[in-house]
């Protein structure tokens, strides 16, 4: 039962609400007994504090009734206003990104001292390197808990596209969606273009309050269908989304740039390249980074966290707050205020 933004999860208990009116009936005192009424001179505070006292009475009882009823405040919206964005943050979940880092093949035993910073991100035993995987869910969990202002969705991708959080500024929520990302194995394939326009869509339906960001974390490219090209593009502008592609390269990787001596054409056969140029030519604001090692990745969003800090204006949900024992505490307040008018009343003559 809701009234307003008051609720009572146990409404039947209201029935006994009318019982708070028996102390504005009678005030429950033994009335005194004078040789003449008219000797006593009208008292306008006696008779004030008489029905001051009758109304704590009636509001004891009825704040009982309402604590026994389960009172509580809806849950609401409310507008906000930050320096942040809207993140759709798109997280490759391939086989490829259980594996390590390009800079980790250089030797068989893993990177030389000298290229070794990374090891700090190292979370299993001494002497295991950590996956490309692993570096990207660390730094996106420490990306999203440095930004307060913003609202984070995810999707995790492979051959197919999951969605696992829609919008929300709950730093627990989206910390957990991340951690979560690491559940299983990841399939051989990426399909990429599914993966956008299912990050394009978390903005469907939603008005345009400030910085939108799709932000895709991937280890590979993709070849995708002028006619899906097409849709991507025209989802991007019609969204106003910029899109931020942060390129973990794979050992053998070419990288995202066609060399030097390639044929005109031959570097789109390269995924990395042809999606790359793909988002040039998409005319949304894009930009690109290649990380090979997990301090090659965290610059990466770091500056991305630089980049995106404007004003945005959103609506969050207040959650539902019990008063319960608001109720009880004044029902509290309201008997000791009696129990001390009583033992300060005087004697009645005899």
């Amino acid at each position: 039962m809701t009234i307003g933004w008051l609720a009572w999860a146990h409404p039947a208990w209201l029935l006994l609400l009318p019982l708070a009116l028996l102390p504005l009936l009678r005030d429950g005192r033994a009335a005194q007994t004078h040789s003449w009424l008219a000797l006593l001179p009208p008292d306008r505070a006696s008779v004030l504090l008489q029905w001051l006292l009758r109304a704590v009475g009636a509001l004891a009882v009825a704040s009982i009734v309402l604590g026994m009823a389960g009172l509580y405040r809806a849950e609401y919206e409310i507008e906000r206003v930050g320096q942040g964005a809207e993140i759709a943050l798109l997280l490759d979940r391939s086989r490829s990104m259980d594996e390590r880092f390009a800079s980790s093949s250089t030797s068989a035993g893993g990177p030389t001292p000298g290229s070794a910073a990374w090891y700090a991100y190292n979370q299993q035993d001494s002497g295991v390197w950590v996956t490309k995987g692993q570096a990207a869910r660390k730094l996106l969990g420490e990306f999203a808990a440095q930004r307060q202002e913003d609202r984070f969705a995810m999707a995790v991708f492979s051959t197919v596209p999951m969605r696992v959080l829609d919008f929300t500024q709950k730093t627990d929520v989206v910390q957990a969606a991340i951690a979560a990302s690491e559940i299983g194995r990841g399939l051989g394939e990426t399909d990429i273009a599914a993966a956008l326009l299912e990050g394009l869509s978390f903005f469907d339906n939603r008005p345009y309050t400030g910085s939108r960001i799709v932000l895709l974390v991937s280890d590979g490219g993709d070849h995708i269908d002028p006619g899906v090209r097409q849709t991507i593009v025209d989802r991007l502008r019609e969204q106003r989304v910029s899109l931020y592609w942060i390129y973990i390269r794979s050992a053998r990787s070419p990288g995202l740039s066609a060399n030097a001596g390639d044929a005109p054409g031959a570097a789109d056969t390269v995924p990395e390249v042809f999606l790359h140029r793909f988002f040039q030519s998409t005319g949304a604001p894009y930009r690109a980074y290649e990380a090979e090692n997990p301090e090659a990745l965290k610059r990466a969003i770091a500056d991305v966290g630089r980049l995106e800090n404007l004003p945005i204006t959103y609506r969050d949900l207040v959650p539902r707050r019990d008063l319960t024992a608001h109720a009880y505490a004044l029902a509290l307040l309201a008997i000791l205020l009696l129990l001390a008018s009583r033992w300060t009343e005087g004697r009645a003559w005899r």
